[in-house]
C-alpha cells in the first residue's frame, strides 16, 4: 500500500513538474532572468546614471534667465549708486552729451555724426595696425578679430521672453488706464486728473528733452543723496504720506461713491 502511494505521489509530482515547465512557471526561471538582464543591459546603466545629470543641466539652463536678469539689475544699481566712479561718470557724461546734442541738432544729424566719429576711429586704428604689421613684418591678423567673433545674435527663446515681458507691461498699462478713465475708483481717477493738470504746467515750462535730462540727472544723483540722508528723508516722507492719506480719507467720506469696495 505504501509503495503504491509513493508511486502515485511520484507520478503526481512528475505531472505537476511537467505542467509548471509547460506553463513557464517552473524550469524556465533562468530564461526569464536572462531576458530581464538583457533588457537592463539594453537600456544601459550609463543612461540611468546620466539622467540625474541631464536633469541638473536642464535645471541650470532654466536658472540662467533669472540669474542674468538679477546680474543686469545689480549692474544698473552699481552704476546709479556710483560704486565704480569711472564707469558711472563715463555713462553719465555720455548720456548727458547725447541729450544736449539732441537739443541743438536733429536726431538724424546726431546719429550721423556719431556714426562718422565711430567709423573714423575704427578705420584709423585698422590702417595704423596694418601699416605697423607691414613695417614689422608680423601677421597678427585683424585688430578687431576678437570682437568680430563674439556672438551677438538673439536666440528665439530670448526674443520670446522679451516679447512676453513687453506684452505683460502693455496689458497691465491698458488695464490701469481703463480703470482710471472709466472711474472704477473715484479717488484714484481724481488723483490721476490732478497729476495730468500739474503736468500741463510742467509741459508749458519744459519740453520733452529737458524733462529727460532732468530725469537722467535725478537717476544719477537722487539714489546717492537718499543713501546718505535716508533717515531724514524717510521722516519727512512719512509726514507727507500721513497728510495725504488724511486728506484722501476726508475726501472718501464726503464724496458719494468714493469709498472702496473692500470698505
Amino acid at each position: 500500500m505504501s509503495a503504491k502511494s509513493s508511486e502515485e505521489s511520484g507520478l503526481e509530482g512528475k505531472w505537476f513538474g511537467e505542467e509548471y515547465e509547460r506553463n513557464g512557471l517552473y524550469g524556465s526561471t533562468r530564461s526569464h532572468f536572462d531576458d530581464t538582464r538583457d533588457d537592463v543591459q539594453s537600456k544601459g546603466w550609463e543612461d540611468e546614471l546620466n539622467s540625474p545629470k541631464q536633469q541638473l543641466h536642464q535645471f541650470d539652463n532654466e536658472r540662467k534667465g533669472p540669474s542674468v536678469a538679477m546680474e543686469t539689475a545689480s549692474t544698473a544699481i552699481d552704476l546709479l549708486y556710483w560704486r565704480d566712479v569711472k564707469q558711472s561718470g563715463l555713462l553719465f557724461g555720455s548720456v548727458l552729451l547725447l541729450l544736449f546734442s539732441l537739443t541743438q541738432f536733429s536726431v538724424v544729424s546726431v546719429v550721423a555724426y556719431l556714426a562718422l566719429a565711430a567709423l573714423s576711429a575704427t578705420i584709423s586704428f585698422r590702417v595704423y595696425k596694418s601699416v605697423l604689421q607691414a613695417v614689422q613684418k608680423t601677421d597678427e591678423g585683424h585688430p578687431f578679430k576678437s570682437y568680430l567673433e563674439v556672438e551677438i545674435a538673439l536666440s528665439p527663446e530670448q526674443i520670446s521672453k522679451y516679447v512676453d515681458k513687453a506684452q505683460l507691461y502693455v496689458n497691465c498699462t491698458l488695464k490701469e488706464l481703463r480703470r482710471l478713465f472709466l472711474v472704477q475708483d473715484l479717488v484714484d481717477s481724481i488723483k490721476f486728473a490732478v497729476l495730468m493738470w500739474l503736468l500741463t504746467y510742467v509741459g508749458a515750462i519744459f519740453n520733452g528733452l529737458t524733462l529727460l535730462i532732468l530725469a537722467v540727472v535725478s537717476m544719477f544723483t537722487m539714489p546717492v543723496v537718499y543713501e546718505k540722508y535716508q533717515t531724514q528723508i524717510d521722516q519727512y516722507l512719512g509726514l507727507v504720506r500721513t497728510q495725504v492719506n488724511s486728506i484722501m480719507g476726508k475726501i472718501r467720506e464726503k464724496v458719494p461713491g468714493a469709498k472702496r469696495k473692500d470698505e
